[in-house]
């Protein structure tokens, strides 16, 4: 069973940092909109220096295509007139490899954007049925307003791989996948295989991502759900993170970090969630704690996971009860706001960090707190107690 990438992509930074913090806050409310979305990059941009770069090209590549196109990479410049006070996120000279990107409108693609909007250069893996659409959407230009960084610059991928985060090696591919024509065309797309391509292109890499998932059976309830249903969920949305840390280690730079996306379904009944997708979350976040002691100790390594709430992006939409959750995160949580994918994005970007080179093993709530809530505080039965409203 192929995976299904949970979100996004990334591009690198372009263009001059904007001097001012008030031009900084203009170019984003141009290009953004919303006042949480310019809170959320302005103290992202703030701490964040990006270099001179040349003018944007549509150039993108995947590792099945001859030709190699020149593109602009994420950058950041620290100098005398660019200081800026405080803690920065600088991700300059960092390379990061993202896996499960194929749309523009999900977590992978927020946190790519982040870690490029701190200067790392960013490559992505994305599903093979899907990398045609993919990289004809960006040639096209169909993303190019989730494009925009802070500064108004837009980002750029260096690389696109192929990538089925499903199968190990090419040994382990069934001759009905190998024949299948929306494989047609793709090589090297197996774990192992972009792990080889990467550091035949690029040597090593210091960020690496997993954003991806799949079960086939979601939205069957857990008695109803087959075993290779259950084992399908298990294979795509956590094994494939066992994987990937394997075959990626011996090029993650000394001191690297590893994030992975979670579900707090992992820890709490969530009714319509099905198919063994929550067994695979709870697999993934205890294989997190067992995979910080051991990349730890190999390369020191900090691996880390991101319980996220939801987000009305494509893959979520699914499982077939998105909206519903959203609705109920905003009626129960302690921040009464929808979560926004930049917010997702910016909390990796700061694991990703030195600034986080102390944590590793953890799973980090990014939900708006509903994960601190034992009751749902919109229930019919406390309708009489006095339960404070967001008063913003």
């Amino acid at each position: 069973m192929a995976t299904t990438p949970f979100s996004g992509l990334q591009f690198a930074m372009s263009r001059s940092c904007i001097p001012s913090s008030q031009k900084i806050a203009d170019a984003s409310a141009l290009v953004l909109g919303g006042k949480s979305k310019i809170e959320s990059w302005n103290k992202l941009a703030s701490a964040c220096n990006v270099a001179s770069v040349q003018p944007l090209q549509r150039g993108f590549t995947s590792s099945s295509m001859k030709s190699v196109k020149s593109v602009t990479k994420a950058t950041s410049e620290s100098s005398a007139e660019s200081a800026v006070s405080g803690l920065p996120i600088n991700l300059k000279g960092k390379r990061a490899f993202i896996a499960g990107v194929a749309d523009d409108n999900g977590y992978g693609w927020a946190i790519a954007k982040s870690l490029a909007a701190a200067g790392a250069e960013i490559l992505v893996g994305t599903w093979v049925p899907a990398l045609n659409i993919f990289e004809s959407s960006l040639r096209r230009g169909k993303f190019d307003e989730s494009r925009v960084l802070p500064d108004g610059s837009m980002m750029e991928i260096t690389k696109v791989y192929p990538l089925d985060a499903v199968f190990d090696n090419l040994d382990e591919v069934p001759e009905d996948i190998k024949t299948n024509k929306r494989y047609a065309g793709s090589t090297k797309w197996t774990v192992q295989e972009v792990a080889e391509s990467v550091k035949e292109d690029f040597g090593s890499i210091d960020i690496l991502v997993h954003s991806l998932a799949n079960g086939p059976e979601v939205t069957k309830p857990l008695l109803e759900t087959s075993r290779n249903g259950y084992l399908a969920a298990i294979s795509a949305s956590s094994y494939s993170y066992v994987s990937l840390l394997k075959h990626f280690l011996p090029i993650l730079n000394t001191g690297g970090s590893s994030i992975s996306l979670t579900y707090i379904a992992s820890e709490r009944i969530i009714p319509g969630y099905g198919g063994g997708m929550s067994s695979a979350k709870a697999a993934l976040e205890s294989d997190t704690r067992v995979l910080a002691f051991e990349a730890g100790r190999k390369r020191r390594i900090r691996v880390n996971t991101i319980s996220a709430g939801p987000l009305r992006s494509r893959a979520a939409k699914a499982i077939g009860f998105i909206d519903m959750m959203i609705d109920y995160s905003l009626a129960n949580a302690p921040l009464q706001k929808e979560l926004s994918a930049e917010e997702v994005g910016n909390a990796a970007a700061f694991l990703a960090s030195p600034l986080a080179s102390a944590i590793t093993g953890t799973v980090l709530y990014v939900d708006n707190g509903l994960n601190a809530m034992g009751v749902g505080v919109d229930s019919p039965i406390f309708k009489d107690l006095d339960i404070p409203k967001d008063q913003h």
